[in-house]
């Protein structure tokens, strides 16, 4: 009789539980969402975050917050979202660096199933882009003059294990030549000496570039995609030079591992509908974003394929993690 009376109560409990969740999530948020950016203000991240947040906070009712904490090629920013309550009031807006630094790092946590996927933004190309003051015009011509460098030629990096770091690696081992990173900590940082003519080369995202290239501040080479992109329709390909090469820089939300699959969905459909919004859809054009979206589990295979690539990159180019 007090067995059934348990079984019976451990019963109630659970329905009762499982009743709570989609309530739960009808109500979220009841608060502010505070919306981690792992990288300094002014990059490609950071941009897409702050038009996603504005729009979650309009169809959601609660101030979706950006907090921007940069450094280590975005795994303190990482590493924050790891440890967050997996209550859906910590999530993170990033970039293809994910999987890059989670490759490079393999800091004490572990990023790839500490933290999972909400949404796709969209995806861009990474602009191979140098100062005017380099004589070169194509990728042959970089390469060439590369080999001739002598201690190799430098580029602008957005911290060890980044994207940017990553994508160029890849580059120049296809095209074997030998180019020495200087690494910042932010895509705004480096941008800043690009312009300068400080540093004469980076492999950076097309959304802090693009506004340059019209002006003639910075020369665009190549574009990192497999086929050109249409913002930028007269730049080749690397890979018209090194067949092969592609790379993609991809922006979306994440979130802590655990956080209620009912309130990841009504994240991830808060992100759909902005990306159909005219006003999203105008920015992202602008910027030379392709809009994606999606569902959770497509964005964990990309993040997940990236994630696999990288390691064999890594690998092959003795990359070693930083001590930061």
């Amino acid at each position: 009789m007090q067995q059934a009376f348990r079984g019976a109560a451990l019963a109630a409990v659970s329905a009762a539980v499982l009743a709570m969740a989609p309530a739960h999530a009808q109500q979220y948020p009841v608060k502010p969402v505070r919306v981690i950016v792992p990288f300094a203000p002014g990059g490609g991240s950071d941009i897409t975050a702050r038009v996603f947040s504005a729009k979650l906070s309009e169809y959601l009712g609660q101030q979706f917050v950006v907090d921007n904490r940069g450094g280590a090629g975005g795994l303190i920013g990482m590493e924050l979202t790891a440890r967050a309550p997996a209550d859906g009031y910590v999530i993170m807006m990033m970039s293809a660096s994910f999987s890059a630094t989670s490759a490079v790092q393999r800091p004490a946590f572990d990023p790839i199933n500490a933290i999972g996927p909400v949404a796709e933004f969209g995806f861009t190309p990474f602009v191979l882009t140098v100062h005017p003051s380099l004589p070169v015009k194509t990728t042959k011509e970089l390469i060439s003059l590369a080999r001739t460098t002598k201690g190799g030629l430098s580029y602008a990096g957005t911290g060890t294990g980044g994207a940017t770091h990553l994508a160029t690696e890849l580059f120049s081992s296809m095209a074997k030549i030998k180019m020495v990173a200087i690494q910042y900590k932010s895509t705004g940082a480096a941008m800043a000496d690009l312009l300068s003519g400080q540093v004469p080369v980076i492999v950076g995202s097309l959304l802090p570039v693009t506004p340059h290239l019209s002006t003639g501040r910075l020369r665009g080479i190549a574009v990192t995609t497999a086929k050109r992109w249409h913002t930028v329709p007269k730049l080749p390909t690397i890979a018209e030079t090194l067949p092969g090469y592609e790379v993609v820089l991809w922006f979306g939300t994440m979130a802590p591992r655990g956080v209620p699959q009912p309130i990841i969905e009504r994240l991830n459909a808060g992100i759909n509908k902005a990306l159909q919004d005219p006003a999203v859809k105008k920015i992202l054009e602008t910027d030379g974003m392709i809009a994606s979206g999606g569902t959770p589990q497509a964005f964990g295979d990309r993040i997940r394929k990236d994630y696999d690539r990288w390691t064999r990159v890594v690998k092959e180019a003795g990359i070693k993690p930083t001590s930061e």
